[in-house]
């Protein structure tokens, strides 16, 4: 079976392609050490695999191994839609990419969803002033874990799927909304993954976890991916390395591959260097 590329391209040619189909990956670490880069790297560069071929080759290059650009991405956001995370992919990587890049991603805005039931004015998420009539249609909305459940149920099979954030669950953890209903979920689509056998991969900043939140959500996912800072003498350097992840592991382990030096450039997210036991 192709692997599904997860956009970054040192990483795709060491994994001889990218993930295995059917993985769902957690993207953890520290604010600002490079998960948040990478996801929007991943939908970026996935995207522009099916809009602008020769951007692609230019910023990317050729696939690796068994590697393939899946049909469709999809950017799921609790808290922020196309306009806002567009302006952030900029921040990352090269404004032609990002411009040619979400032709091919199709976003999902579940701001509705996820603040119906708080005190957020309805205009801060929605953009315009609440009347008696929006309010009358307040209940239109399903719940956000119920949107989100068949967001995927439709979208999931066979693409990548780019979930910002977990974090924003856990945060809004509530009597409506419980700390093992996010675990449930995040277990359900465990295992609904391997029947989608496409790619998904879901953004959690660890500061904001306890350690068995912690856990729960390395147990319910197929991989996970850590990034963290490294200081050392008067620089700060990004860091990463495969926390866990069946299929892939095994793989880096052969090689003594320990953990990956990483930077920021037009490009998005890159390995700028492979640390390997001596």
């Amino acid at each position: 079976m192709s692997s599904v590329p997860f956009g970054v391209a040192r990483l795709d040619s060491i994994l001889d392609g990218g993930a295995p189909p059917g993985s769902v990956v957690l993207l953890a670490g520290e604010s600002g050490a490079g998960a948040r880069e990478f996801l929007y790297t991943s939908a970026a560069m996935n995207g522009l695999g099916r809009t602008d071929e020769e951007l692609f080759d230019l910023y990317y290059g050729d696939l690796p191994g068994d590697g393939e650009i899946p049909p469709e991405v999809h950017y799921l956001s609790f808290t922020a839609g196309e306009e806002a995370l567009t302006r952030e992919m900029e921040y990352t990587l090269a404004e032609e990419v990002v411009d040619a890049a979400v032709e091919g991603i199709e976003f999902r805005d579940l701001s509705p969803e996820f603040f119906q039931l708080s005190p957020v004015p309805r205009e801060w998420y929605e953009g315009e002033t609440t009347t008696i009539e929006d309010l009358g249609e307040h209940g239109r909305y399903d719940d956000v874990l119920t949107a989100f459940g068949d967001y995927l149920t439709d979208h999931a099979a066979g693409n990548v799927v780019c979930i910002d954030s977990v974090t924003d669950l856990v945060s809004a953890a509530s009597d409506d909304m419980e700390w093992s209903d996010i675990a449930m979920v995040m277990k359900g689509l465990k295992k609904a993954a391997t029947r989608w056998q496409g790619l998904i991969l879901v953004l959690v900043n660890a500061d904001a976890l306890s350690d068995r939140e912690f856990g729960t959500l390395m147990d319910a996912a197929g991989g996970t991916l850590q990034f963290t800072w490294e200081s050392g003498g008067s620089k700060r350097a990004r860091t990463m390395f495969v926390r866990e992840f069946r299929g892939v592991l095994s793989r880096l382990e052969a090689e003594n591959i320990v953990r990956f030096e990483t930077e920021v450039h037009d490009g998005g997210f890159d390995i700028s260097d492979v640390r390997k036991i001596r």
